[in-house]
């Protein structure tokens, strides 16, 4: 989910309670963007930082592809995607999709009771196991709220 070239994400550890040190929304932003560059061999030469072969490459254009806006061909607008795969990302559980979606989310403009209303979708689909995503998912999004989108 969110693994786009053009976009950053990830998370990592640092309070031991779940949150990054200096701020998960600015540690998820620097991990993505350092370790995208580093898959997608950005400007090096084969053999001197990347390993990203041809399927790696055409699998994060495919999925920038699946998120763009297609509302003026009759598609799905990007938020609406957005939102699609913010549940299916709690569903699943990963961490690190959820904060991806719920960050594009916000800045696709949704409200929050959207993106609650996509919680409230994920809770239901997924069960209560998913408890302990959304808490994680809220934070974040209060974080995209006042620091980052």
């Amino acid at each position: 989910m969110g693994a786009s070239s053009g976009q950053t994400g990830g998370h990592s550890g640092g309070h031991g309670d779940g949150r990054a040190a200096g701020g998960r929304y600015e540690q998820f932003q620097a991990f993505r963007t350092r370790l995208n560059e580093r898959i997608l061999n950005q400007g090096k030469p084969e053999g001197q930082g990347g390993a990203a072969t041809i399927v790696t490459k055409r699998f994060f254009a495919l999925d920038d592809q699946t998120y763009r806006d297609t509302s003026g061909e009759g598609g799905l607008d990007k938020k609406t995607k957005e939102l699609l795969g913010l549940a299916a990302s709690m569903v699943l559980r990963c961490d690190d999709c959820i904060a991806y979606h719920v960050d594009q989310c916000v800045q696709a403009g949704c409200t929050d009771r959207q993106i609650w209303e996509t919680f409230d979708v994920a809770l239901i689909v997924g069960g209560s196991i998913v408890i302990p995503h959304l808490r994680r998912a809220c934070e974040f999004l209060d974080e995209c709220r006042t620091r980052g989108s």
